[in-house]
């Protein structure tokens, strides 16, 4: 939270978006491939149709244009962002998040593609010092190359963490809860850079048809809350207690359920493998040494929460999801985001929240976990911000021409 603009004697809020998207023009991120690929790019480019409408707009360079985003972001109250993916890396078929696993003849290509990307992105961050922590992307086919570009990045100033690519079923990786990615989980910890798991990357191909086009809308985010279940039954934060796990754009109001049905699996498995002669002992065996805590208490140690415009239903789970796990965001630049309405969407779902929560859920926790230095941003939301007096004020009538779904009337309906 800001102190107060001494010309404007407003407390205003310093508001970090924890979840907002940015990449290169297709062409722009040629001078940061390796020269070997050049002519194969230009091949691929030459071809390459963008199935995208919105990266074909004219507001497409909100993607790249930095001082219109900056201006943007202002204007919408925020004063910082964590940066995940958004247009096509070089070689890939389309946006990184919703790419299929790379096949053995496809890997080289792709990763040449996403280094290409994290290090355009390093320099896209160090265009706006101190307002952007940018999520290096790495691919799971080679945990060797993913940890020295994880290396890489925490080196270059990305200070978002790593972005971790899901395992659809049929991606012929091993399951996140897999000892093979420890080398992964190990060098993050010792960083200290966060695992940011984003939604739609988990999802198995469904195919073109309308209906396989509705039923990815109902399961995409159930198939990305798997990495949750996954890190914590495998142990890897037993064996890497300093891991921190970040899972973001899948929604907040689920979270509470699923812990009581974790806790309820850890203490049934773990309670029947004392009993050789039940069925479910075999369930059971080894669960309690190789994992540690119950589920619940790994979400209080290791994980967070990027709740990309919370909903007036979830907020009042903040206790239960803990206040200190939230983070806000606006998904700017997508259309689904909450731009240019953050400050009403703000208004809609955290209007009556105490003034010390919303420190903590608009700002105070993304600077912990990214890094910002809230000394740097306070200054500038002093100017920009949205007061507390605003925020403060519910919000009767949604702006009619929004498109967030944070306006979106039955979202309680939801279950995960």
């Amino acid at each position: 939270m800001s102190s107060p603009d001494p010309d404007l004697g407003e407390d205003r809020c310093t508001v970090i978006s924890a979840d907002c998207h940015a990449g290169a023009d297709l062409l722009d991120y040629r001078p940061y491939l390796e020269r070997r690929y050049h002519e194969d790019f230009d091949a691929w480019a030459a071809t390459y149709v963008n199935p995208y409408e919105d990266l074909l707009a004219d507001s497409a360079d909100r993607n790249w244009n930095s001082e219109l985003r900056l201006a943007e972001l202002e204007a919408d109250g925020i004063v910082a962002e964590v940066v995940f993916p958004n247009t096509i890396p070089p070689f890939f078929p389309s946006g990184s998040l919703s790419a299929p696993t790379p096949t053995a003849e496809e890997f080289e290509c792709r990763w040449a593609g996403l280094r290409a990307h994290n290090r355009w992105l390093a320099d896209f961050c160090a265009a706006a010092p101190g307002r952007r922590a940018g999520v290096c992307q790495i691919l799971l086919n080679d945990v060797e190359e993913a940890v020295r570009e994880i290396r890489w990045a925490a080196g270059a100033g990305l200070r978002g963490g790593v972005l971790l690519p899901g395992t659809p079923p049929g991606s012929g990786l091993p399951e996140l809860y897999s000892s093979a990615y420890d080398p992964i989980w190990a060098v993050c910890a010792e960083l200290g850079v966060p695992v940011n798991h984003h939604a739609g990357s988990a999802s198995p191909p469904l195919g073109d048809e309308p209906a396989a086009r509705a039923v990815f809308m109902v399961e995409t985010t159930w198939f990305s809350h798997r990495a949750l279940w996954h890190l914590v039954f495998g142990g890897a934060f037993r064996r890497h207690p300093d891991l921190r796990l970040v899972l973001t754009e899948q929604g907040s109001g689920w979270i509470p359920g699923v812990l009581d049905m974790l806790d309820y699996y850890h203490g049934r498995l773990v309670a029947a493998a004392t009993k050789a002669a039940t069925a479910e002992a075999k369930f059971g065996a080894g669960l309690a040494a190789g994992m540690g805590g119950a589920p619940s208490r790994v979400w209080r140690d290791n994980c967070f929460v990027g709740a990309s415009f919370m909903r007036p239903h979830e907020v009042p789970l903040r206790d239960r999801i803990g206040v200190d796990k939230i983070m806000w965001g606006s998904d700017y630049p997508h259309d689904e985001g909450t731009h240019p309405y953050s400050r009403e969407a703000l208004r809609f779902a955290y209007a009556g929240v105490p003034r010390d929560e919303l420190t903590a859920m608009l700002g105070g926790n993304a600077a912990r976990v990214y890094g910002f230095d809230l000394d740097f941003l306070d200054p500038i939301a002093a100017k920009v911000g949205p007061t507390v007096a605003e925020l403060a004020e519910p919000l009767l009538e949604p702006p009619a021409d929004a498109t967030s779904p944070v306006f979106a009337r039955g979202a309680s309906v939801r279950v995960w």
